[in-house]
């Protein structure tokens, strides 16, 4: 279903009250709440991200990781420096493409990948607390349905316009 009227205009937009400023709270809110977790791994908010997705199989490469993380090339490979100087990562050459480097865990980065959903889970609790299952399930739906809109907004904006 769709509003037959936008929800904001120019004149009358409320910086400080719209739902993306609120979201953007939301979401600096869960960085901070998951960065005092993850300091007792010393892992930073760029980190916890590749070294779970690389545990998990969902990535192997540093361009899969920025892909999957939405990040330029270039942030990725120095969050993955980072990760392999702190001795969670190594990278080793592939072997059907020599110019790729394939990621692993060390035994360091499993153990501290194995931190990180508990961490994850902390957060999400401490901002759920006083909801019931069926305001969780409304706001998650709510969420996936304007991340949704958001995709398709940006599907067409990617589109290129065929000229008549």
């Amino acid at each position: 279903m769709t509003s037959a009227k936008p929800f904001y205009d120019a004149a009358t937009y409320p910086a400080g009250e719209s739902v993306g400023f609120l979201v953007r709270q939301l979401r600096m809110s869960f960085t901070h709440c998951i960065d005092r977790t993850m300091a007792e791994y010393d892992l930073t908010d760029a980190q916890w991200g590749p070294l779970l997705l690389i545990a998990r199989g969902r990535a192997r490469t540093a361009a899969a990781l920025a892909q999957a993380l939405d990040l330029d090339a270039g942030a990725m490979t120095r969050t993955l420096d980072r990760l392999q100087a702190k001795g969670l990562i190594r990278r080793t050459r592939s072997r059907e493409d020599r110019r790729v480097w394939v990621l692993e865990l060390t035994p360091a980065g499993e153990q501290a990948a194995a931190q990180v959903p508990a961490g994850l889970a902390h957060a999400n609790n401490v901002h759920l607390a006083g909801f019931d299952r069926k305001e969780f399930e409304q706001l998650r739906a709510y969420l996936v349905r304007m991340i949704d809109n958001g995709r398709h907004e940006r599907a067409a904006a990617d589109t290129p316009k065929r000229q008549s």
